[in-house]
């Protein structure tokens, strides 16, 4: 007997022609297509799904999950990807058997869950390579969360939009791992065939955020386009520069310079043709954020549109407590990009000038800039070196050491080598400068040292896209190899020497010599990498 189709709901204007049969869905309730931002924050409130702060942006607390849950991530094992995909700790297989299952009671469930919020966004700024990707979720919030991070058609693109990939959002669904073959609950479901993500038992929106990026690392590289964990802006002569880096080290407020166009915060594309943003919007840490220390980043919070994620509020004035850590140390804002005032329209840029690595440094031993040759380019960018800031990730509490391949290899879907080739080839094309910035610790570890100010980083930058390091005097550094400035006007002399700025240099030597080893213990897991790379790394 056929499955009776029932009538969905649908706001004029803004309704698909393509219908949510085609993600296998037969909702029996409600289904609103497509709202705009203050539909979808009256509908949160209606629901009871958090509350407004002063000056309006909504208000989400997200526990038990504050962060990204990475042991539940999985990778369908299908024959047209098998080959592509390094399995192992990041890319965890799940079988088809098991994500058929598991799709069926996701796809139940929200049939099931009373109302359906539908967004058709776009993640790519360059039209040749980007997705049209159909978001449904049961919360409103979520979906103005999408709304801001993703690339909004205009309406009048809306009746004829065609999605070519879907993500079913199922917060409160918890999977059954003997049924599901999951860890937990919690999962985070990629099918490269199917072309499509389950997202399920984590109420952190992060998880709707970079589930897609992986799948650009997946269907970029196949395309010849890089795909890179980095923001990215222009200056006024039209000089692009990114700026690497995991969670923590400094690529949104680096990049959100008053004096550079922003291209994006977090994740690009770098073509034959330059650069592009995945995104519409940025995904801003705010913890101890002041209107003093990053104006454009703290002026967004104050704006009706954003949606603030696990802060909390005075209870009278309903104020942010922006130094408050109770709920998590990661705190979130996310934003339209165009709420920063110099914003890039369209999300492009050219090929870039310069080329940043941030470290946030734990062991407070590395160099605040260097210059990196090829070699330790390559080099450091397979190592990506940093530190985790506590709250990224479930169970993370203090500041550690990390080794994350290509500066984001919770994300990657080809082996690292694969990034690492392309860039390599980029920067020998267009002859980018690349340089090493450690915005961590100085003068020693946490609970001795102190993170380098951020003053200090602003002006290390500053001096390294407009030019001013080129002919700088440098001195090599003894353990890791590094071309050193010497000199940076705004930054103290001995700032720029790690060694100098230890009270004990013998503890210095010690924990430097030990950082080293690390590194060298890391690079051996990627295998016959040519010699000049390998041997561009630490010495000590």
């Amino acid at each position: 007997m056929a499955t009776e189709i029932r009538p969905q709901r649908k706001s004029v204007a803004t309704e698909s022609r393509t219908e949510l049969a085609r993600q296998g869905l037969n909702p029996r309730g409600e289904v609103h297509w497509n709202l705009i931002a203050p539909e979808l924050f009256q509908a949160a409130a209606r629901r009871g799904e958090g509350e407004f702060a002063d000056m309006g942006p909504f208000v989400a607390v997200t526990t038990p999950h504050t962060g990204r849950s990475p042991n539940d991530k999985f990778v369908v094992k299908e024959p047209a990807s098998d080959k592509d995909v390094d399995w192992g700790k990041v890319n965890q297989p799940l079988s088809s058997e098991k994500y058929q299952l598991l799709l069926k009671d996701v796809r139940s469930y929200l049939n099931d869950a009373g109302e359906l919020f539908v967004e058709d966004l776009y993640c790519g700024a360059d039209a040749s390579y980007r997705l049209s990707v159909r978001y449904v979720s049961p919360n409103a919030w979520h979906m103005a969360f999408v709304r801001n991070m993703f690339i909004r058609p205009e309406l009048t693109d809306l009746p004829t939009f065609d999605p070519n990939f879907t993500v079913l959002h199922a917060p409160e669904f918890e999977a059954t791992p003997s049924r599901h073959g999951t860890r937990s609950g919690t999962f985070i479901v990629l099918s490269a065939a199917d072309r499509t993500i389950l997202i399920g038992g984590t109420r952190y929106a992060g998880e709707l955020k970079k589930s897609m990026f992986t799948v650009m690392n997946y269907f970029l590289p196949k395309q010849g386009v890089l795909s890179m964990h980095c923001s990215a802006n222009v200056g006024k002569s039209g000089d692009t520069a990114l700026f690497f880096g995991l969670s923590g080290t400094g690529k949104t407020t680096l990049s959100a310079d008053p004096n550079r166009g922003l291209i994006g915060d977090d994740e690009h594309g770098w073509s034959e043709d330059g650069v592009f943003n995945f995104e519409g919007g940025c995904y801003a840490k705010v913890i101890n954020l002041s209107p003093e220390s990053e104006p454009d980043i703290y002026r967004t919070t104050q704006m009706f549109g954003t949606v603030l994620e696990n802060v909390v509020l005075d209870p009278a004035t309903k104020r942010v407590r922006f130094a408050d850590q109770s709920i998590t140390e990661n705190t979130r804002a996310s934003y339209p990009l165009h709420y920063i005032r110099n914003h890039v329209e369209g999300g492009r840029g050219g090929h870039p000038k310069n080329v940043v690595f941030l470290t946030a440094d734990a062991f407070g031993v590395l160099p605040p800039i260097a210059k990196l040759t090829p070699q330790q380019a390559m080099y450091y960018f397979l190592s990506g070196y940093t530190a985790k800031v506590g709250g990224t990730e479930q169970g993370v509490k203090e500041p550690q050491p990390t080794f994350s391949a290509c500066f984001g290899a919770a994300f990657l879907v080809w082996h690292p080598t694969k990034y690492a080739k392309m860039l390599g080839e980029l920067l020998r094309k267009h002859k980018s400068n690349v340089w090493l910035i450690n915005t961590g610790w100085s003068s020693g570890p946490p609970g001795v040292g102190k993170r380098i100010k951020l003053e200090y980083t602003r002006a290390i930058v500053h001096a390294a896209l407009a030019g001013d390091l080129d002919k700088v005097k440098t001195q090599t550094d003894p353990v890791f190899g590094l071309a050193v400035p010497t000199e940076i006007k705004g930054v103290p002399a001995k700032v720029l020497n790690p060694r100098a700025i230890w009270p004990d240099p013998a503890s210095y030597d010690g924990q430097a010599k030990k950082l080293a080893a690390m590194f060298r213990e890391n690079f051996a897991k990627f295998g016959s990498v040519e010699a000049a790379i390998k041997n561009a790394g630490p010495k000590g």
